[in-house]
């Protein structure tokens, strides 16, 4: 996308949502005048505050705006479990055709990790397979549920592409392709034939396959062996969070969300409502988001400088929030990283 003037659709989000959005505003804010990014927002609401103000929980305006933007900056929304109202990240990733999740975990110096050294990319198919929840029914006295998966060739050739494409743009040497062909033979099995039809087209990429249960076993032993992962819907959402507890847990884990011709970024964490409130929140997984915004707008020196900012305050422990061992505030993490961006 062009360096040109941008409207960004802003939702603050549940719980602690605001809390994070308010400080990665005034992050962005700093980098906005500094670039001269001509970046500019439209808030519109979303979730609990969405229903209590308009009566429902995805508002019209909201999906308009978004869908005039292009782009879409997000902080966590509420979704029961169990029951209740179904995912609205789901959703929104549905309603957009946002078919590519995009979760890169990195390690950072002075993080509660156990590990050093990882950088690694999980792209995660995110419109299909059991999220899509096809035919999902409870029988009436709650004996049995069911709900089909699917898969299409499009859909699995298009997410496996794109991180092929990812891969190549980024330098990466590796695309490992996970599955569970072995036993799920026709829905991983056609994502696993259409992976290796892709990867023929890109022979200075190494690709590999591997079972999804070994993987997340080799993700614990020797992270180090990976680079791109690839993989369907409900494989790609447990092994990024698994990922992210690699590098120091899920307040460091970014998320985007990329379509054909619109794009969401969020943090991938929840709306934490128990911490909501006291301003304690890490707003590094939205403002690591956000970098991967600033990428996606063409917008690459801002993104670097905004990463090493949040690298160098994480390093020093300059008022870092209780996640990351330190006894700072969410504004306050957020103003020292500012005073490194200076």
């Amino acid at each position: 996308m062009s360096q040109s003037a941008q409207t960004i659709t802003v939702i603050r989000g549940d719980g602690i949502g605001p809390e994070i959005m308010d400080a990665t505003i005034d992050v962005l804010n700093h980098l906005n005048d500094q670039h001269q990014l001509g970046l500019a927002y439209d808030f519109q609401l979303a979730g609990l505050e969405a229903i209590e103000q308009t009566g429902d929980l995805l508002p019209e305006a909201t999906l308009a705006s978004i869908d005039h933007n292009k782009v879409c900056l997000k902080a966590p929304l509420t979704t029961p479990v169990g029951g209740g109202f179904k995912s609205l990240n789901v959703a929104l990733r549905s309603h957009f055709d946002l078919y590519a999740n995009v979760r890169p975990a990195i390690s950072f110096e002075g993080s509660r990790s156990r590990y050093h050294g990882i950088d690694l990319i999980t792209v995660r198919e995110n419109t299909e397979g059991a999220y899509l929840a096809e035919g999902a029914c409870t029988a009436a006295d709650g004996s049995r549920a069911e709900s089909k998966m699917i898969a299409t060739r499009a859909g699995c050739e298009r997410i496996v592409r794109y991180a092929f494409d990812l891969a190549k743009r980024c330098g990466r040497k590796k695309v490992t392709v996970v599955h569970k062909a072995n036993i799920l033979k026709d829905v991983t099995g056609l994502f696993l034939r259409v992976a290796h039809e892709v990867a023929q087209d890109y022979p200075d990429i190494e690709c590999q396959d591997m079972i999804v249960d070994n993987t997340a076993m080799q993700l614990v032993m020797r992270p180090e062996q990976f680079d791109v992962i690839v993989t369907t819907n409900l494989f790609g959402d447990i092994i990024s969070d698994l990922c992210a507890g690699l590098v120091g847990g899920l307040g460091l884990a970014p998320g985007a969300n990329i379509g054909a011709s619109h794009a969401m970024f969020e943090a991938v964490h929840g709306s934490a409502p128990d911490i909501a409130g006291q301003g304690i929140a890490n707003p590094c997984a939205l403002l690591l988001a956000t970098a991967q915004m600033l990428e996606h707008l063409d917008h690459h020196a801002a993104a670097k400088q905004l990463r090493g900012a949040i690298a160098d305050a994480i390093a020093a422990g300059d008022r870092t929030t209780p996640d990351l061992g330190g006894q700072g505030t969410t504004a306050g993490f957020a103003q020292a990283i500012i005073e490194r961006l200076a």
